[in-house]
C-alpha cells in the first residue's frame, strides 16, 4: 500500500514538472500573447526583409508596442510586404512614422523599430508606413567592402 501511494505521488510530481516546462515553452516563444486585446494592423513594405519572423516584436523608444503579423512577397512591387499588429493602446502614431528593421545585439533576432514623426494625422486600421528601411544584410556588406578594398589596392 505505502509503494503505491509513493508511485502515484510521484507520477503527480512528474505531472505538474511537465505542466511547468509546457508553460514555460510558451513564455519563452512567444505564443501566450496571441489573444487579440484590441490592436490594429498597419502594413509596411521593405526592400528586404532580412530575416523578419512572423511574431518579431516592433517597438517604438526600445518599448514593445506590437508583433508582427504576417510577411509576405508583394508580387506588384517585388519587395516584402509586412503587416504588423499595433497594440489598441498606441493608437496615436503620426502618419510620417518610420519604419526599420533591426538587430538586437550583434548576432540577434530581427525586430521592426518604429520612430514617429512629426504630424498632428495618425495611423488608421489598414494604413501603410511609407518610410521603410530594410535590413542590413551582413554578406552585402561584406562584399561591398572587399570589392571597394580590392579596387584600391589597382
Amino acid at each position: 500500500m505505502q509503494c503505491k501511494s509513493i508511485e502515484i505521488l510521484v507520477g503527480l510530481f512528474v505531472s505538474i514538472c511537465i505542466a511547468a516546462l509546457f508553460f514555460l515553452a510558451l513564455q519563452v516563444s512567444n505564443y501566450t500573447d496571441l489573444q487579440d486585446n484590441g490592436s490594429y494592423t498597419l502594413i509596411a513594405h521593405f526592400e528586404n526583409a532580412g530575416g523578419l519572423k512572423n511574431k518579431a516584436l516592433v517597438s517604438m523608444a526600445g518599448v514593445p508596442i506590437g508583433r508582427v503579423a504576417d510577411i509576405s512577397f508583394d508580387s506588384d512591387n517585388y519587395d516584402a510586404l509586412v503587416k504588423i499588429r499595433i497594440d489598441a493602446r498606441y493608437k496615436n502614431l503620426p502618419t510620417d512614422t518610420s519604419a526599420s528593421i533591426l538587430t538586437s545585439g550583434l548576432l540577434g533576432d530581427k525586430y521592426i523599430g518604429l520612430t514617429p514623426g512629426g504630424l498632428d494625422e495618425f495611423l488608421q486600421e489598414g494604413d501603410s508606413i511609407e518610410l521603410t528601411q530594410s535590413a542590413l544584410v551582413l554578406e552585402r556588406l561584406i562584399s561591398k567592402f572587399l570589392f571597394n578594398s580590392s579596387d584600391k589596392d589597382k
